[in-house]
Formats: C-alpha cells, sequence, structure tokens
C-alpha cells in the first residue's frame, strides 16, 4: 500500500486557521498552536456574545422608553401596563424608535396608556410615585 503524504492538506489547514487569526496580537496571529486556540476561542465569544446582543438592545431600547415615558409623568412598568390593558401591542424595539423620532405620536400613546391605568386614580400615590409626577 503506498504511503499518504498529509502536507497539502495540513497546509490547507493552518492557512485557514492562520487567516482567521489575523488581527490578533503577538503569537496568536503567527503560531498555528497559539492560534488554533485563540480561534476556538474567539468562535466561543461570538457564538456567546451574539445571545447577549439581543439582551443588550432590549435593555437599551425599555431604556430609551423609561426616559421618554417619565417626561409624561408614567414609569416604564405603568406605561406598559396601561398599554397591555389598552390592548395596544406593540414591541419595544418600536416604542423605543417612536419616542426618539416621533414623539408627538408616542406623547399620543401615553395618553392612551393613561386612560387605560384610570383605575389607579382612586389610590393614594405612594412615595416613588409622586416624586416621579
Amino acid at each position: 500500500m503506498a504511503r499518504v503524504k498529509r502536507g497539502v492538506t495540513s497546509h490547507a489547514k493552518h492557512k485557514k486557521v492562520l487567516k482567521q487569526a489575523s488581527g490578533f496580537y503577538g503569537r496568536r496571529k503567527n503560531t498555528i498552536r497559539i492560534a488554533k486556540q485563540a480561534v476556538d476561542r474567539s468562535k466561543q465569544y461570538a457564538y456567546r456574545d451574539r445571545k447577549v446582543r439581543k439582551r443588550n438592545f432590549r435593555s437599551l431600547w425599555i431604556q430609551r422608553i423609561n426616559a421618554a415615558v417619565r417626561e409624561h409623568g408614567l414609569t416604564y412598568g405603568r406605561f406598559i401596563d396601561g398599554l397591555n390593558k389598552a390592548g395596544i401591542e406593540l414591541d419595544r424595539k418600536v416604542l423605543s424608535d417612536m419616542a426618539i423620532h416621533q414623539p408627538e405620536a408616542f406623547g399620543k400613546l401615553v395618553a392612551q396608556a393613561k386612560d387605560a391605568l384610570s383605575y389607579l386614580k382612586d389610590t393614594t400615590p405612594n412615595a416613588f410615585e409622586s416624586a416621579v409626577r
């Protein structure tokens, strides 16, 4: 049986890994053993952070909505509760975009949410709610 020389395939594999490691610092970019470890770890980070990015954006949208709603005298939680009670189904991305680019339309949404929360007017506000108003 003839012997198989594997220089071509191993060279191609090494070249592929080193191409992915280009831009890394030190020996991580040009030593195959260390570059392979660095590339594997970078792929783990990329996989994990694709999930984390979604969390970060949702958090950002909530912060923007909260800031915009407080100008109208509500908190974020009350606003979302009011929207649900009013039957308005908009996701937080759209609400955040409206708060930034269409403040008058967002103000109308806040007014609708306040109307849906009219049952709260009978109760006395706690210290936090009175500070927000």
